[in-house]
């Protein structure tokens, strides 16, 4: 069985980007991430080791997130046992 002359397809980004299903997501998102840090991550902070302290002022906003996302995680099952065990 001969397939005859099959081109290979050509795999690549296109020239516009694609539509996406979610629009309202996506700006949603891109926009917190604009919020919680406006400017682009300096290369020069990430190699070196003596400027930890710029780079923790740098990415506040994303350790703060993190830091609330902690205090939920806990929080919560801690909250949701007492309303639980201790009904009054």
């Amino acid at each position: 069985m001969e397939l005859g002359n099959i081109s290979q397809p050509v795999y690549g980004p296109g020239l516009e980007a694609p539509g996406s299903s979610t629009p309202g997501l996506v700006a949603m998102v891109l926009g917190f991430l604009r919020l919680v840090q406006p400017n682009d991550l300096p290369i020069v902070l990430c190699c070196l080791l003596f400027f930890y302290s710029q780079l923790l002022h740098y990415e506040l906003g994303f350790l703060v997130c993190i830091a609330i996302g902690l205090l939920f995680i806990i929080l919560v099952p801690l909250v949701g046992c007492c309303f639980c065990c201790c009904r009054c």
